[in-house]
């Protein structure tokens, strides 16, 4: 059972990517037929709810990580994956904050698809003089 807490105590970016990671397959049926069912989930009161206490509480960063804000889409990932009796029988899972997180729409595909050295980039490019005009190098 993957938790907030034991997510926090990792110091790097890397260490909590690994510890998230799913490597599900891409086109696999989550809800199938029954998608309905997590689409009324969010957008109901409650989520919207923790989903905010969320963002507060990662000040908006990708894996609660400070140094990495989030500027583009914002996802809330639930750190344990959820099944339909999850949302029908409104278990911990769903609602308590100990299994959310903050993630970048790039972070979120990589954590679910695929690995960190392809669809995350981990270090900020540095930028030097002149990097984006060659002929005057």
């Amino acid at each position: 059972m993957r938790t907030y807490r034991q997510l926090i105590s990792l110091p790097t970016f890397e260490d909590r990517f690994e510890y998230l990671k799913l490597s599900s397959n891409v086109g696999a049926d989550t809800f199938g037929f029954d998608r309905w069912i997590n689409q009324n989930f969010y957008r109901s009161k409650e989520w919207k709810r923790i989903r905010d206490q969320v963002i507060l509480r990662d000040n908006g960063c990708d894996l609660a990580m400070k140094d990495r804000p989030i500027f583009g889409k914002l996802f809330i990932h639930h750190m344990n994956p959820i099944s339909i009796d999850d949302i029908v029988e409104v278990t911990e899972y769903l609602l308590n904050p100990e299994f959310l997180v903050c993630v970048s729409f790039e972070t979120h595909n990589a954590i679910h698809y695929g690995n960190i050295e392809g669809c995350v980039r981990t270090d900020p490019v540095v930028r030097v003089p002149n990097d984006t005009i060659p002929w005057r190098r």
